[in-house]
């Protein structure tokens, strides 16, 4: 997978005592609300499996998860739209934080690259969570589209970066069009639903931070970025916009329904730019 790394990152002073320590409250209290809301969620996925599709309280676990690590990055979510219940969503890719900005709006499963189920720590939280692996070679397309279509039509609501990277979270890369082949795999597809979504991340007006600070790119440790969000972060905004859904079939093929996801995601991600953001104490 080609990672993007067109700009470099923005050097930034050392992080003061205080902003330290409440990067160290806030990493501590992620991981303290991770290991509980696993817990649960764990026991909530073995009840499902043991007495039938109606135990769910796993699902709004995962979402309040979401929420709480959210506030702790000191981001203030702001949503506009309504995502789909089931189908496709379409969204750029800026960061880490992309995860937990769409799954504190709704139940998503993560479509990935394939290397992150290896990650410690990171891979067993997207494994359990029901994310989908992919390996983006020529030879594994056929399955691949097979795989995404199965999770479709069991109604699942599935999330895929096509842009194939994160970026610094400012411009928004033309989309790759090979996963959107799924979506016409053997002639299927009039039922499914696919969703453009922009997110965007604002820094709060005076803090200082640099408009890409948010953006996770290129060579960046994972670790380091979510100390350095934690320790300085405070009163940001994570914008996240659905625009309206569209059949898949409404489109000659999956070129032009990449490019209309593409063309709606970058209009929504300009519009939610500096401009609109309004100062905040959170």
């Amino acid at each position: 997978m080609t990672t993007w790394n067109d700009t470099d990152p923005p050097a930034l002073a050392p992080p003061s005592l205080p902003k330290r320590l409440r990067g160290g409250i806030r990493v501590g209290s992620m991981l303290l609300v991770t290991l509980v809301a696993l817990g649960l969620f764990l026991v909530g996925r073995a009840l499902r499996h043991w007495l039938g599709r109606w135990v769910t309280f796993h699902f709004s676990v995962a979402r309040w998860w979401s929420r709480i690590c959210l506030w702790l990055t000191g981001l203030r979510h702001e949503v506009e739209g309504m995502p789909i219940g089931a189908g496709a969503l379409m969204a750029n890719h800026c960061s880490w934080i992309d995860i937990l900005a769409l799954r504190s709006c709704t139940l998503i499963y993560f479509v990935s690259k394939a290397e992150v189920a290896n990650w410690p720590g990171v891979g067993f939280l997207t494994r359990v969570t029901g994310t989908v692996f992919i390996e983006r070679r020529r030879v594994e397309a056929k399955r691949q589209e097979e795989i995404l279509l199965e999770r479709v039509q069991a109604q699942q609501l599935l999330c895929i970066f096509p842009e194939g990277t994160s970026t610094d979270g400012l411009r928004v890369l033309p989309f790759k069009s090979s996963l959107f082949a799924a979506f016409h795999h053997d002639g299927h597809g009039e039922d499914i639903m696919v969703q453009p979504v922009s997110l965007r991340y604002l820094p709060a007006e005076g803090s200082g931070l640099p408009p890409s600070f948010y953006g996770w790119w290129g060579s960046m440790g994972f670790e380091q970025h979510i100390w350095d969000v934690c320790c300085r972060s405070s009163g940001g905004v994570a914008r996240v916009i659905f625009h309206p859904p569209v059949r898949a079939t409404a489109f000659a093929d999956r070129k032009a329904l990449a490019a209309h996801c593409g063309a709606a995601v970058a209009e929504g991600h300009a519009r939610a730019g500096p401009a609109r953001l309004s100062a905040s104490g959170a």
